[in-house]
C-alpha cells in the first residue's frame, strides 16, 4: 500500500468523534494526514489547517465529516483543492458537491472511511 496524502475536513480534537478516529487510523496505517479545523491547533500530533486552501500540497483523498450545508458553503474551496477522490462519510452526503466533483473528474465515494480502513479498501 502506498501512503496517501489525506485531508480530513471536519476533523475533531474530541476522541469520541469519528473524524478524530479517522485521523488516528489513517496515521496508524502510514498515511500523511492533514486535519482541517478552524480553531484547533493539532490532532494526534498533526498540525491542523484552518482552511483547505492552507494545505500546500496535492491531496489524494479528501474525507468529509461536515454536513451538506457546510460543504456547500465550501464547494469552491473543495473543488480548488483538486483531490483525486472525495469520501462522503455518513451524514456528509452532498448531491451538489458530488455532481460538481464528478464533472471535474474527481472520484466520489459515499462510504465510511473507518470501515474502508478496517477492511483494507481505503
Amino acid at each position: 500500500m502506498t501512503p496517501q496524502h489525506v485531508a480530513v475536513l471536519g476533523a475533531s480534537p474530541k476522541e469520541d468523534r469519528y473524524s478524530n478516529q479517522a485521523v488516528r487510523q489513517l496515521l496508524d496505517q502510514g498515511h500523511h494526514v492533514y486535519p482541517v479545523h478552524p480553531t484547533c491547533a493539532e490532532i494526534h500530533g498533526q498540525p491542523c489547517y484552518k482552511r483547505l486552501d492552507a494545505i500546500a500540497r496535492d491531496i489524494d483523498t479528501l474525507t468529509l465529516y461536515v454536513g451538506e450545508a457546510h460543504s456547500t458553503q465550501m464547494l469552491d474551496h473543495i473543488l480548488a483543492l483538486k483531490p483525486k477522490r472525495i469520501i462522503m462519510n455518513p451524514g456528509a452526503e452532498n448531491d451538489t458537491l458530488e455532481a460538481n466533483a464528478k464533472a471535474q473528474g474527481i472520484d466520489v465515494i459515499r462510504g465510511c472511511t473507518l470501515i474502508m480502513l478496517q477492511i483494507g479498501q481505503f
